[in-house]
């Protein structure tokens, strides 16, 4: 875990350096990474943004979020059954 208080100095033309531990425990290696910049009741926050490549957006969709989180809420209330293998599987599918 990081320190969350560290102090920069602004350089010419609004530059700034992220600490090099922040940077690790964030995973900003790369140049090029994006940061999304938030003003928020007087603080400015910065957040990594990853992209989400196309063949995967589908994900990220409001819709599948809900479903997943109601298959994660179904799987903690037990309602779910599991097998130990295919033919039990389709041996209950078939009863």
């Amino acid at each position: 875990m990081v320190d969350n208080q560290n102090f920069v100095t602004m350089q010419s033309r609004g530059l700034i350096t992220i600490p090099t531990a922040i940077r690790r425990h964030f995973g900003l290696y790369k140049p090029g990474i994006q940061l999304e910049m938030i003003e928020r009741e007087g603080e400015i926050v910065l957040r990594p943004h990853v992209p989400i490549p196309a063949d995967q957006a589908w994900y990220r969709a409001e819709r599948w979020q809900k479903m997943e989180r109601e298959a994660n809420e179904a799987i903690a209330d037990g309602l779910v059954t599991k097998f130990d293998d295919v033919e039990e599987f389709l041996t209950d599918l078939d009863s």
